[in-house]
């Protein structure tokens, strides 16, 4: 397969995951692949895209995020548009209705309990049913990894994030919605109502998968993402 030397790929993370999420997916791109971790660039997806803008990278990109990863896309999209090829959005919510108490009660959580309550609580119920134990056994320990302050800057960034809707329906960049079956965060029908308002998206929905797409169904996502790429090369 052969690729314009300056088409690269940008793929931010869900929580409470960090870059190595992504492994999966590196080499579809081998020499022009980024994954950043995102937690130690600050508190909210704005100051995360600046950060991430400022990083060495192809002039053109196609931006992949998972979850507040998605809400990350979207606001470099929304900085840089010269500079997006295309958007694929994993299980990402364009709208935003801040829930200050939510928002406190997670942070409580994390600080008392720790990141294992957190993940029992929060994370582990977004896998499906389906899911293989030790796919989401290799989550739980990624997610240990991170300390308490990161994941809690990710929350802050997640129920921070500014709503997207308009800048969705605007967007004249194609952009992939891609929603696992059992995802329920946002799920099916609201990734599908999301990329019907899309003027270029278009939808994925992947079987016996939930929100974590990269983990759950890492091949299913490459073939979505080697089409991608195809049609920007």
């Amino acid at each position: 397969m052969s690729h314009s030397t300056n088409l690269g790929m940008l793929f931010l993370h869900a929580l409470p995951l960090d870059g190595s999420m992504w492994s999966h997916q590196l080499d579809l791109l081998p020499d022009s692949s980024y994954a950043p971790t995102l937690y130690s660039l600050g508190n909210t997806v704005e100051e995360w895209t600046t950060a991430v803008l400022r990083q060495p990278m192809s002039d053109r990109l196609i931006v992949v995020g998972c979850s507040v990863g998605g809400s990350c896309a979207l606001e470099v999209a929304a900085a840089a548009p010269e500079r997006i090829a295309a958007l694929v959005l994993i299980g990402t919510k364009a709208m935003h209705n801040p829930d200050p108490d939510l928002h406190a009660s997670a942070l409580d959580l994390i600080e008392k309990d720790g990141v294992g309550r957190a993940w029992e609580l929060y994370w582990r119920p977004l896998f499906s049913s389906s899911a293989d134990s030790t796919i989401i056994e290799a989550a739980r320990a990624s997610a240990l990894s991170q300390s308490p302050s990161d994941i809690a800057s990710g929350v802050t960034a997640f129920h921070s994030r500014p709503s997207r809707g308009r800048f969705v329906s605007e967007c004249m960049s194609d952009i992939t919605f891609i929603s696992g079956e059992d995802d329920v965060a946002p799920g099916p029908k609201a990734s599908a109502e999301l990329a019907a308002s899309a003027k270029r998206g278009r939808l994925h929905v992947i079987p016996s998968c939930g929100h974590y797409v990269p983990l759950e169904r890492p091949d299913a996502l490459r073939a979505i993402l080697r089409n991608v790429i195809e049609a920007h090369t």
